[in-house]
């Protein structure tokens, strides 16, 4: 896998849960030999920021549309359904870095 992902992290205030989930997400990238850069931002900046990466990941709810692929990644937060949430990144990721 040779191509770097960029992916956008944003959470309500782009400091609190998008660190939390940034590292999870680190992890996960590691563990599936893909190379990212990670951008954290608020939810209001999504929809510019998202011209900037290959991927999108909220910790909270997100419902307007998206020209980047998007994944709510709260179970990282939360833990709740975490192996699911954990699955359907590192899925999305080698996806990306296959493209």
């Amino acid at each position: 896998m040779s191509k770097e992902v960029k992916v956008l992290v944003a959470c309500g205030s782009g400091v609190a849960t998008s660190t939390i989930a940034q590292e999870a997400i680190k992890e996960i990238a590691k563990d599936a030999g893909v190379n990212v850069r990670i951008v954290k931002g608020t939810i209001a900046e999504v929809p510019t920021k998202q011209n900037d990466v290959d991927v999108v990941f909220t910790t909270a709810n997100y419902r307007k549309p998206l020209n980047k692929p998007y994944l709510s990644v709260f179970g990282l937060i939360s833990n709740v359904n975490r192996a699911g949430t954990e699955k359907k990144v590192k899925d999305l990721l080698v996806k990306l870095a296959n493209e």
